[in-house]
Protein backbone atom coordinates (compact mmCIF):
# COMPACT_ATOMS: atom_id res chain seq x y z
CA UNK A 1 0.00 0.00 0.00
CA UNK A 2 1.32 3.39 -0.96
CA UNK A 3 2.13 5.75 1.87
CA UNK A 4 -0.12 8.47 0.47
CA UNK A 5 -3.30 6.39 0.70
CA UNK A 6 -5.47 7.88 3.43
CA UNK A 7 -7.32 5.22 5.36
CA UNK A 8 -10.26 7.18 6.70
CA UNK A 9 -14.03 7.34 6.41
CA UNK A 10 -17.01 9.17 7.82
CA UNK A 11 -20.69 8.42 8.20
CA UNK A 12 -23.87 10.20 9.20
CA UNK A 13 -26.77 8.19 10.60
CA UNK A 14 -30.07 9.71 11.61
CA UNK A 15 -33.02 7.75 12.92
CA UNK A 16 -36.02 8.47 15.11
CA UNK A 17 -33.82 7.41 18.03
CA UNK A 18 -30.38 8.88 17.30
CA UNK A 19 -28.51 11.47 15.24
CA UNK A 20 -24.84 10.59 14.74
CA UNK A 21 -21.94 12.02 12.77
CA UNK A 22 -18.74 10.00 13.03
CA UNK A 23 -15.35 10.26 11.33
CA UNK A 24 -12.57 7.71 11.79
CA UNK A 25 -8.95 7.63 10.57
CA UNK A 26 -6.89 4.46 10.91
CA UNK A 27 -3.54 6.24 10.65
CA UNK A 28 -4.04 9.02 13.14
CA UNK A 29 -2.27 10.41 16.18
CA UNK A 30 -4.65 9.44 18.97
CA UNK A 31 -6.81 12.54 18.69
CA UNK A 32 -10.38 12.16 19.89
CA UNK A 33 -13.22 14.65 19.82
CA UNK A 34 -16.19 12.86 21.29
CA UNK A 35 -19.48 14.46 22.23
CA UNK A 36 -22.28 12.07 23.17
CA UNK A 37 -24.97 11.92 25.82
CA UNK A 38 -23.25 8.89 27.39
CA UNK A 39 -20.25 10.12 29.45
CA UNK A 40 -18.85 6.67 30.23
CA UNK A 41 -18.82 5.76 26.53
CA UNK A 42 -17.07 9.05 25.77
CA UNK A 43 -14.33 8.01 28.19
CA UNK A 44 -14.01 4.51 26.68
CA UNK A 45 -13.88 5.82 23.09
CA UNK A 46 -11.22 8.31 24.10
CA UNK A 47 -9.10 5.46 25.51
CA UNK A 48 -9.72 3.31 22.41
CA UNK A 49 -8.61 6.16 20.13
CA UNK A 50 -5.53 7.08 22.17
CA UNK A 51 -4.22 3.54 22.52
CA UNK A 52 -4.95 2.68 18.87
CA UNK A 53 -3.31 5.86 17.53
CA UNK A 54 -6.46 6.58 15.55
CA UNK A 55 -8.31 9.83 15.01
CA UNK A 56 -12.00 9.77 15.96
CA UNK A 57 -14.66 12.47 15.90
CA UNK A 58 -18.12 11.63 17.20
CA UNK A 59 -21.16 13.86 17.57
CA UNK A 60 -24.11 11.87 18.84
CA UNK A 61 -27.47 12.73 20.28
CA UNK A 62 -29.97 10.08 21.25
CA UNK A 63 -33.05 9.21 23.26
CA UNK A 64 -31.14 8.84 26.51
CA UNK A 65 -34.26 9.92 28.36
CA UNK A 66 -35.39 6.33 27.66
CA UNK A 67 -31.95 4.79 28.20
CA UNK A 68 -28.47 4.75 26.62
CA UNK A 69 -29.10 1.64 24.52
CA UNK A 70 -29.87 3.16 21.13
CA UNK A 71 -27.06 5.70 21.33
CA UNK A 72 -24.42 3.13 22.31
CA UNK A 73 -25.65 0.62 19.72
CA UNK A 74 -25.75 3.13 16.88
CA UNK A 75 -22.29 4.51 17.64
CA UNK A 76 -21.01 0.92 17.45
CA UNK A 77 -22.72 0.56 14.07
CA UNK A 78 -21.25 3.81 12.74
CA UNK A 79 -17.73 3.10 14.00
CA UNK A 80 -17.83 -0.37 12.46
CA UNK A 81 -18.98 1.01 9.12
CA UNK A 82 -16.17 3.56 9.00
CA UNK A 83 -13.54 0.96 9.93
CA UNK A 84 -14.75 -1.31 7.13
CA UNK A 85 -14.80 1.51 4.58
CA UNK A 86 -11.45 2.98 5.65
CA UNK A 87 -9.63 -0.35 5.24
CA UNK A 88 -10.78 -0.82 1.65
CA UNK A 89 -9.49 -4.08 0.16
CA UNK A 90 -7.12 -4.53 3.14
CA UNK A 91 -4.03 -4.89 0.96
CA UNK A 92 -0.81 -5.20 2.97
CA UNK A 93 -2.35 -5.34 6.43
CA UNK A 94 -1.30 -7.74 9.18
CA UNK A 95 -4.97 -8.81 9.52
CA UNK A 96 -4.61 -10.58 12.88
CA UNK A 97 -3.86 -9.35 16.39
CA UNK A 98 -4.03 -10.62 19.94
CA UNK A 99 -3.48 -8.14 22.76
CA UNK A 100 -3.58 -8.39 26.54
CA UNK A 101 -3.98 -5.21 28.57
CA UNK A 102 -3.89 -4.98 32.38
CA UNK A 103 -5.65 -2.22 34.26
CA UNK A 104 -4.55 -2.50 37.87
CA UNK A 105 -6.17 -5.74 39.10
CA UNK A 106 -8.07 -6.37 35.85
CA UNK A 107 -6.83 -8.18 32.73
CA UNK A 108 -8.52 -8.10 29.32
CA UNK A 109 -7.69 -9.76 26.02
CA UNK A 110 -8.88 -8.80 22.55
CA UNK A 111 -8.24 -10.99 19.50
CA UNK A 112 -9.07 -9.71 16.03
CA UNK A 113 -9.19 -11.14 12.53
CA UNK A 114 -10.08 -8.56 9.87
CA UNK A 115 -11.56 -11.41 7.89
CA UNK A 116 -14.62 -9.82 6.29
CA UNK A 117 -16.55 -12.51 8.20
CA UNK A 118 -18.41 -10.95 11.11
CA UNK A 119 -18.25 -12.99 14.29
CA UNK A 120 -18.29 -12.00 17.95
CA UNK A 121 -17.36 -13.98 21.05
CA UNK A 122 -17.55 -12.37 24.47
CA UNK A 123 -16.45 -13.79 27.79
CA UNK A 124 -16.93 -11.38 30.66
CA UNK A 125 -18.45 -11.47 34.10
CA UNK A 126 -18.48 -8.10 35.78
CA UNK A 127 -18.92 -7.52 39.53
CA UNK A 128 -21.59 -4.85 38.99
CA UNK A 129 -24.38 -4.22 36.49
CA UNK A 130 -23.70 -0.47 36.28
CA UNK A 131 -20.79 1.93 36.27
CA UNK A 132 -22.28 5.21 37.38
CA UNK A 133 -25.38 5.54 35.20
CA UNK A 134 -23.96 3.30 32.46
CA UNK A 135 -25.46 -0.17 32.03
CA UNK A 136 -22.63 -2.69 31.72
CA UNK A 137 -24.64 -4.92 29.36
CA UNK A 138 -24.26 -2.17 26.74
CA UNK A 139 -20.57 -3.06 26.34
CA UNK A 140 -21.74 -6.28 24.67
CA UNK A 141 -24.17 -4.38 22.48
CA UNK A 142 -21.50 -1.92 21.33
CA UNK A 143 -18.87 -4.58 20.59
CA UNK A 144 -21.29 -6.89 18.81
CA UNK A 145 -22.49 -4.16 16.45
CA UNK A 146 -18.91 -2.97 15.92
CA UNK A 147 -17.79 -6.46 14.87
CA UNK A 148 -20.83 -6.91 12.64
CA UNK A 149 -20.45 -3.64 10.73
CA UNK A 150 -16.63 -3.74 10.56
CA UNK A 151 -17.03 -7.30 9.24
CA UNK A 152 -14.40 -8.63 11.59
CA UNK A 153 -14.02 -11.62 13.84
CA UNK A 154 -13.75 -10.22 17.35
CA UNK A 155 -13.07 -12.20 20.52
CA UNK A 156 -13.15 -10.25 23.78
CA UNK A 157 -12.23 -11.83 27.11
CA UNK A 158 -12.26 -10.03 30.44
CA UNK A 159 -10.14 -12.59 32.25
CA UNK A 160 -10.59 -11.22 35.75
CA UNK A 161 -10.96 -8.11 37.85
CA UNK A 162 -12.58 -6.68 40.94
CA UNK A 163 -13.52 -3.21 39.70
CA UNK A 164 -16.00 -3.14 36.79
CA UNK A 165 -14.72 0.21 35.52
CA UNK A 166 -11.16 -1.16 35.38
CA UNK A 167 -12.31 -4.29 33.55
CA UNK A 168 -14.18 -2.39 30.85
CA UNK A 169 -11.35 0.11 30.52
CA UNK A 170 -8.90 -2.74 29.93
CA UNK A 171 -11.24 -4.09 27.21
CA UNK A 172 -11.36 -0.79 25.33
CA UNK A 173 -7.62 -0.21 25.60
CA UNK A 174 -6.97 -3.74 24.32
CA UNK A 175 -9.48 -3.17 21.51
CA UNK A 176 -7.61 -0.06 20.39
CA UNK A 177 -4.21 -1.73 20.51
CA UNK A 178 -5.42 -4.89 18.76
CA UNK A 179 -7.13 -2.96 15.97
CA UNK A 180 -4.00 -0.84 15.55
CA UNK A 181 -1.88 -3.96 15.16
CA UNK A 182 -4.30 -5.78 12.84
CA UNK A 183 -4.65 -2.75 10.55
CA UNK A 184 -0.93 -1.98 10.44
CA UNK A 185 0.92 -2.44 7.18
CA UNK A 186 3.36 -5.34 6.99
CA UNK A 187 5.87 -4.77 4.16
CA UNK A 188 6.20 -8.54 3.77
CA UNK A 189 2.54 -8.90 2.82
CA UNK A 190 2.05 -8.87 -0.93
CA UNK A 191 -1.51 -7.94 -1.80
CA UNK A 192 -4.31 -9.24 0.40
CA UNK A 193 -3.33 -11.46 3.37
CA UNK A 194 -5.47 -14.46 2.40
CA UNK A 195 -4.95 -17.57 0.30
CA UNK A 196 -8.34 -16.77 -1.23
CA UNK A 197 -6.86 -13.60 -2.74
CA UNK A 198 -9.65 -11.51 -1.26
CA UNK A 199 -10.96 -10.58 2.19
Amino acid sequence: MADHVIRAADVARKTNETDIKLAFAVDGSGQAKIETDVPFLNHMLDLFTKHGHFDLNVEARGDVDIDDHHTVEDIGICLGQTIHEALGDKRGIKRYASVFVPMDEALAQVVIDLSNRPHFEYRAQYPSAQVGSFQVELVHEFLWKLALEARMTLHVIAHYGVNTHHMIEAVFKALGRALDEATSIDPRVQGVPSTKGVL
